[in-house]
């Protein structure tokens, strides 16, 4: 009776192993991640309007059909990376994405921003040059270090109504995002 729980036990430690070792290597061995699936938007270093989601049709990226969503790529092997520009006032978020998926940095308007989106996107060396003032920077800029070079910056707007949806896309187009030597 002891032989077979301790078999049974053993059973089911190994498969528990197996299981989290499945679940930890399939995004791995994923062919489309979102990076991948945003490849095709011409969104280096500019601000790219995701087009709305309609009910009924594919949705892959997993858009909330009510928000705006502006798309901008950088890579900050190629210097700093800042994103500016003036939001209409309800609710906006912006976050950035490394290329294994991760949020990197995320911050909404909520946080005491208010409409103002100025974020400065540094590596690890440009934050040093940045702390030892050999980097200018203007004053108020919200500084983000990343760990990564290549970032998808996100920035999400929360329409109140349908009918603002176009305004907020016109807002959105505005704002500024890109790499600075």
């Amino acid at each position: 009776m002891t032989r077979a729980l301790l078999w049974l036990l053993a059973g089911a430690v190994l498969g528990g192993i197996i299981h989290i070792i499945v679940i930890l290597t399939l995004p791995a061995l994923a062919e489309q991640s979102v990076w991948t699936r945003v490849a095709s938007i011409d969104a280096d270093n500019r601000m790219a309007i995701l087009p709305p989601v309609k009910a009924g049709e594919p949705n892959p990226l997993g858009l909330d059909p009510e928000m705006v969503y502006g798309l901008c790529r950088v890579d900050l092997s190629q210097g700093p990376a800042y994103v500016k520009g003036t939001l209409p006032d309800a609710f906006w978020s912006v976050a950035l994405f490394t290329p294994a998926g991760t949020v990197a940095y995320s911050t909404t308007n909520r946080d005491g921003i208010g409409q103002t989106l100025d974020l400065g996107i540094f590596n690890a060396d440009q934050t040093r040059l940045l702390a030892q003032q050999q980097l200018d920077v203007a004053e108020g800029l919200l500084v983000v270090e990343s760990s990564s070079d290549n970032l998808l910056v996100l920035v999400r707007l929360a329409p109140p109504h349908q009918v603002m949806r176009a305004r907020f896309e016109t807002a959105l187009k505005s704002v500024s995002c890109g790499n600075r030597p």
